[in-house]
């Protein structure tokens, strides 16, 4: 069976999308889009990926009224979290850890879910 690659992009609506990259950008080092195509767009570290839909009443990420959440692997979450709290982000660190690593919950300035991943256990880089 052929299968996809990775994805490719994650493309989705916002109400300010300039402002909100920006954030992204200074927030969370993603580069910003290219402006051309001679230019090379972000190349994200390889790693894990989880891709699983989740029932409409799950509250896990804000509830039902938020479609999705982004998941971002970080290196070291404990330096991501003092980076943003120091940008004046209200960051929430799961004082759990569990077998896959650690977590952290934020939202972007137009309320979608993030989480912060710190990969731990077979899920190492």
């Amino acid at each position: 069976m052929e299968k996809v690659l990775g994805f490719g992009g994650f493309f989705f609506r916002a109400d300010k999308p300039i402002y909100l990259m920006r954030w992204y950008h200074d927030n969370l080092g993603i580069d910003m889009p290219p402006s051309d195509y001679d230019q090379q767009p972000w190349r994200q570290t390889a790693g894990t990926t989880i891709f699983l839909p989740f029932e409409r009443t799950d509250t896990h990420f804000g509830g039902p009224t938020a479609p999705f959440m982004f998941n971002f692997r970080v290196r070291d979450l404990d330096a991501m979290v003092a980076q943003l709290r120091a940008n004046g982000n209200v960051v929430t660190v799961d004082e759990n850890e569990y077998p896959n690593g650690r977590f952290a919950q934020l939202n972007d300035p137009e309320g979608n879910p993030i989480q912060l991943w710190q990969p731990g256990g077979v899920d190492s880089p």
